[in-house]
């Protein structure tokens, strides 16, 4: 985690997290600290929400955005940089995480089919019966990770985090701090009772007083008109010359972040200094034909894999290495990469219940 021109270093200050792996407070410090000593922050419109984006005739951008009190402005760019990554919270009923409740004879129990996409391969769990219930049957409260904030609202609570990726590791840990009980459930929820107790697939329950969906997100660009030149199939953003450049609008138009499955901060970086360098003229792109034919490879490559997967699954310090050499920059770290992978994988195999602060393997 970190820039390579602004390390990521405990300032030594008391209120800071020293650690190794801080917490998310900290990250937000860093970030603030950045921002502040490169005078980011006064090229930012907080408060300004971007509601249209297209190509001009004259080949301009034009750009509406609404402030605070509901006015609009217009305005005319040469080029638009898109960094939003993944736009929208994906609810239970979307496409990375879907739950259907199947219900049975006497409509006791609900039955939950999770169709979990994890970039090696969807979970289909085939259900009998034929009426489909909504999981807000279920009594307790439910909401999205992309909503959590802090602990306290969790204090003496039991609460199953769905998922086993970064969201429900982090917050689990937070939580537990407070929280009566906190399990991670990935994958492994096997029904839900009207009475609140939801039952695992080993066939233990819990009566659960709250469910948070930690399942990821999908990429949405409601403010985006490209004519349809760039789509979002299965949660692929596409066509894509290295996960940035549409090959009919590039340079004009570019995507920050999307990669999901990778090193981000080293990522932001070096996508951000590639775009700033195409755009100014010092680095150059390949023919419309050459970055399609590229863009059709790494389809290929997907397909290759058993999977038409989302944004860089797999070969993702391949990729950082190559957009670092088109900047004339030096290759991520070695160390960089073996702490990233440790950490993945570790976060990978990790099963666990924390239960009044403790973790358990299971």
């Amino acid at each position: 985690m970190g820039f390579r021109d602004y390390p990521f270093l405990s300032p030594g200050l008391a209120h800071r997290d020293s650690r190794r792996f801080p917490g998310h407070r900290e990250v937000l410090h860093y970030i603030n600290d950045f921002t502040t000593e490169f005078g980011v922050t006064d090229l930012i419109r907080f408060e300004v929400e971007v509601v249209y984006t297209g190509l001009g005739a004259d080949g301009k951008w034009r750009l509406r955005s609404r402030r605070g009190n509901d006015e609009e402005v217009d305005e005319i760019f040469d080029a638009v940089v898109v960094c939003t990554a993944m736009g929208i919270t994906l609810s239970p009923y979307r496409r990375n995480s879907r739950v259907f409740l199947t219900s049975n004879q006497n409509l006791d129990a609900f039955k939950v089919q999770l169709l979990y996409s994890d970039g090696l391969g969807a979970l289909r769990t085939i259900l009998q019966g034929a009426l489909h219930i909504c999981i807000d049957a279920w009594p307790g409260k439910q909401m999205h990770s992309h909503n959590y904030r802090i602990p306290e609202p969790f204090r003496d609570q039991v609460v199953i985090l769905i998922g086993n990726a970064f969201s429900a590791d982090d917050i689990s840990r937070d939580i537990a701090q407070v929280a009566k009980e906190v399990h991670v459930a990935s994958r492994s929820v096997e029904s839900v009772h009207r009475d609140g107790t939801v039952i695992f697939q080993d066939g233990s329950g819990v009566l659960a007083d709250v469910i948070m969906h930690c399942t990821g997100y999908e990429y949405y660009f409601p403010f985006l008109d490209t004519n349809g030149i760039v789509t979002v199939d299965d949660n692929r953003v596409g066509p894509l010359y290295k996960h940035i450049f549409p090959p009919a609008l590039a340079p004009g138009l570019s995507f920050v972040g999307l990669p999901w499955m990778a090193p981000l901060f080293a990522v932001f970086e070096l996508q951000s200094q590639w775009i700033a360098g195409v755009l100014s003229g010092r680095i150059g792109l390949p023919s419309h034909e050459e970055m399609m034919k590229d863009v059709e490879a790494f389809y290929l490559s997907l397909e290759a894999y058993g999977t038409p997967m989302p944004e860089m699954v797999f070969g993702c310090f391949e990729y950082i290495d190559w957009v670092a050499a088109a900047c004339g920059l030096p290759r991520l770290e070695e160390w960089r990469k073996k702490m990233y992978h440790a950490v993945f994988v570790n976060n990978s195999n990790q099963r666990h219940i924390v239960m009044n602060g403790k973790t358990r393997t299971w």
